[in-house]
């Protein structure tokens, strides 16, 4: 299912698309990286949050 963009607030918890730039800016900002962190963290990891978040804390 897409994301209804129409609705304001942050993206979905427990997942991370990288190619949306609302939220590339929203979890850059929630976890304190920059945009090239945050994609090399997802490539890594995944785009599950809990992943991303063990791995950046690695």
């Amino acid at each position: 299912m897409m994301d209804d963009k129409t609705k304001a607030g942050s993206p979905d918890s427990k997942f991370i698309n990288v190619n949306e730039d609302y939220e590339v800016a929203y979890w850059t900002k929630e976890l304190g990286v920059s945009r090239e962190e945050l994609e090399a963290a997802v490539s890594a990891a995944g785009t599950s949050v809990s992943a991303v978040r063990d791995h950046l804390n690695k």
